[in-house]
């Protein structure tokens, strides 16, 4: 299977953000960990192994996107404001430079199914719900969605 590991500088996050791309073609997938894992989360624990026919087959293309929830939600010294405010650095940091990213990968404007995981389901969720125009659809798993638990 065709993996790259991408890092750039994010100046909505102010700091290195990585993404792990598998397959060559194919509708994007795109997927957020859970709570405090990475973006090769999906990789270690065979995610990606158990959809290798799906990728290799070039019906998706997945792109799974690093994470700040230790910046954020998970951050049990930030106050709540403050946590919100670096999730919605979080989510322009996806819409204005993951997309354009996978739409590049691309070479062109292809479907984004986004998914994920516990916290990275509420990612994947509200990504979708707030911007059904640059999503397609969302597979949100065991998510917890009331964010007064972080």
């Amino acid at each position: 299977m065709h993996r790259e590991i991408h890092k750039w500088w994010s100046p909505n996050l102010n700091k290195d953000m990585q993404v792990a791309v598998y397959g060559h073609y194919g509708f994007a997938l795109l997927m957020f960990p859970t709570a405090a894992a990475d973006f090769l989360e999906y990789e270690r624990f065979q995610l990606i192994d158990s959809i290798a026919g799906a990728i290799d087959s070039g019906k998706c293309k997945a792109f799974s996107s690093n994470s700040i929830n230790n910046e954020s939600w998970l951050n049990d010294s930030m106050h709540p404001r403050d946590k919100a405010i670096r999730h919605q650095q979080y989510n322009q940091y996806i819409v204005e430079e993951v997309v354009p990213f996978i739409h590049t990968h691309c070479r062109g404007l292809v479907p984004i199914v986004t998914t994920g995981a516990s916290l990275g389901a509420l990612h994947a969720a509200n990504s979708f719900f707030r911007r059904p125009d640059i999503f397609w659809g969302t597979i949100a798993m065991s998510g917890m969605y009331d964010l007064k638990y972080y």
